[in-house]
């Protein structure tokens, strides 16, 4: 059956497909239609989360295919980064609590008054001078201190939280995010890029707190890489729409042959950029932790490289104009610069020298033993 128009309008704004195959799968196509439909996709904060929950949903991201999921992170991100960004936290937090269940975790999420209608964020980030200390009670766990960087705090109803359980040990949690034990701080937030994106702190008193696994199960699951590339597939869709600008600009009759250089630039990164993508989706599980925290701090590094090569090209490309006069270029500039701030850039390539040395030290030890029989 032929593609309605609105199909085919929809199926132009995404990028093209991810994983090999020549089409896009269906209920993608579906939930882009929609969210096409929805004013100011992205920017209004409480539409673009409904959405986001019903194309979890509808798409079966919670327990989907790698593929799928990043697919469709990518996707919502070619169309509106913003709308990625909002997407992409919801989309881990169900496939956390899906994993969980897989490994026969079943933590009591009726105390939180979850139900489907919630939307959740996932809160792992530390801070200097902050801490959230889990502490076990007679009646349950309860969470106290500061949890910063809880992006969208003010508009989710609930969130897995990092805590810690002792000096050494963090364990994941569950929470209601609108219990009042919970405050929710409004800033600073000075965002130029995802303005409505609030990445701000969150202070709890004792809330109410579910534990999902043991100390450690969040780090050590295999779907904690994943998730990390993830949020790299996001980031691909996004500069996708900037590779689009970069099109547009050199088929025009006045465009040079700089023109076409800059295309070929940025097309040659985000082309190397996806078949890095492809390739991890094929091993995302395999080895231990540290295979899989490298594997996914290869392709974090790579894919940002991509997008801010094409972030950079776009500008000696296209120059101010569509900077200051076309709202989408623009604020699709400033939303994917800041969400690129979430790879650490050196530091995260100093984690991954470290992992590096830890498996080759590993690999000395072991063929070692091995040459002494």
């Amino acid at each position: 059956m032929p593609l309605s128009s609105a199909r085919t309008r929809a199926t132009s704004r995404l990028p093209a497909p991810l994983f090999p195959g020549d089409d896009v799968e269906s209920s993608i196509v579906d939930a882009i239609d929609a969210a096409r439909e929805i004013p100011e996709f992205g920017t209004a904060v409480a539409a673009t989360l409904a959405w986001a929950r019903d194309a979890t949903r509808k798409t079966g991201a919670a327990t989907a295919s790698v593929d799928t999921v990043w697919q469709l992170l990518a996707s919502t991100a070619a169309l509106d980064v913003a709308a990625g960004r909002i997407l992409e936290p919801h989309v881990d937090a169900q496939r956390i609590l899906a994993e969980a269940w897989d490994d026969s975790i079943t933590p009591d999420l009726r105390p939180l008054d979850v139900d489907p209608t919630s939307t959740w964020g996932v809160f792992a980030a530390e801070g200097p001078d902050v801490r959230l200390a889990a502490t076990r009670t007679s009646t349950g766990w309860t969470l106290t201190g500061t949890k910063p960087w809880c992006s969208l705090a003010a508009h989710l109803t609930h969130a897995l939280v990092t805590a810690w359980i002792d000096d050494d040990n963090r364990g994941l949690f569950a929470i209601a995010l609108r219990s009042p034990e919970v405050h929710v701080h409004d800033g600073p937030w000075h965002a130029r890029g995802l303005p409505h994106i609030i990445s701000a702190p969150i202070d709890l008193a004792a809330a109410p707190a579910v534990p999902v696994g043991d100390p450690g199960w969040y780090l050590a699951r295999p779907g904690f890489a994943t998730g990390g590339m993830g949020v790299a597939a996001a980031w691909w869709g996004g500069a996708t729409g900037i590779l689009h600008a970069l099109t547009d600009a050199a088929a025009t009759d006045r465009a040079d042959q700089l023109a076409r250089v800059h295309l070929g630039r940025a097309d040659a990164a985000l082309w190397a950029a996806r078949t890095t993508l492809v390739d991890a989706a094929a091993r995302a599980s395999d080895g231990d932790a540290i295979d899989r925290a490298i594997l996914a701090a290869r392709v974090r590094a790579i894919v940002a490289d991509a997008a801010e090569t094409v972030l950079h090209t776009a500008d000696h490309a296209l120059g101010p104009a569509p900077l200051v006069a076309d709202d989408t270029h623009a604020r699709r500039v400033a939303d994917l610069h800041l969400y690129l701030r979430q790879h650490h850039a050196e530091r995260d390539l100093a984690r991954l020298g470290r992992d590096l040395v830890r498996r080759r030290a590993e690999h000395d030890e072991t063929s070692e033993g091995e040459s002494g029989w």
